[in-house]
């Protein structure tokens, strides 16, 4: 069982600033893809950003150039940082290790989500 707690949620005004952490527990992270996800109330959850176990990134198009995905196999902990956030950013972000599998064993977790909220 592996478990995530994420941080760094809040409120902040639009043009501003957020940093969100994910931790895992166990020591499955370093082999995993880590991703983060946001859900805004009454539309689907979607893909923000997503890191490779070997660091490659890609991103939602509506954050590209603002949201930057990184990750730290040593301390277990996948990053999100946000800038020039606009109040569409606005919604529950959740991180999720995986899907994956290693040692013929399939890993597909979520966090509890954050939430963030961007004000006009």
């Amino acid at each position: 069982q592996v478990q995530l707690v994420e941080s760094g949620g809040g409120l902040v005004q639009a043009g501003g600033s957020l940093g969100l952490s994910c931790a895992a527990s166990g020591s499955i992270f370093r082999f995993m893809p880590m991703g983060w996800y946001r859900q805004a109330p009454g539309k689907q959850r979607e893909l923000v950003a997503a890191i490779t176990r070997g660091g490659s990134t890609n991103y939602t198009d509506s954050v590209k150039g603002r949201f930057t995905v990184s990750r730290d196999n040593a301390k277990n902990t996948v990053y999100l940082s946000m800038n020039s956030l606009k109040p569409e950013d606005t919604a529950v972000y959740y991180c999720r290790l995986g899907p994956g599998v290693f040692a013929l064993r399939s890993y597909d977790y979520w966090g509890q989500g954050t939430q963030v909220t961007v004000s006009s």
